[in-house]
């Protein structure tokens, strides 16, 4: 990610997460990488998810894709559910009139701009993990 590949190692994925569990964002921000790599999403599909594709009670993740790509239906792991329920607590307490799954302090959809993963370089030097 941060030299010339365009993707992250199992490693440093997992190095990732734990970096973001000291985030200012920590349940926002630790939610939205792990489904962006459990499911293969791009940076613009995670943020327009919607409530109503995190269905916790069937424990099913609806993918709508962008580019072409077929929407799928991905069964959710009991960790992803954690983190779902997580997020959820907290984003329940900022009350957004929004119906996007991912929103930002100030309630508002988040938007791709805004999932920037080299902003967590500083505190997790991933790079150098292989």
């Amino acid at each position: 990610m941060f030299d010339n590949r365009k993707h992250l190692t199992s490693r440093e994925v997992e190095r990732l997460l734990e970096a973001i569990k000291g985030s200012r964002n920590a349940p926002r921000d630790f939610c939205l990488v792990l489904l962006m790599y459990r499911h293969g999403l791009r940076v613009s599909e995670a943020c327009r998810l919607r409530l109503d594709q995190v269905d916790t009670k069937s424990r099913q993740l609806h993918v709508t894709r962008l580019k072409g790509g077929l929407s799928t239906t991905h069964p959710l792991r009991g960790d992803e559910l954690r983190a779902i329920q997580k997020w959820l607590s907290v984003r329940g307490k900022l009350k957004p009139e929004s119906k996007a799954f991912f929103v930002s302090e100030q309630k508002k959809p988040l938007h791709r701009s805004t999932v920037n993963l080299s902003r967590w370089k500083s505190f997790c030097p991933i790079a150098s993990a292989k």
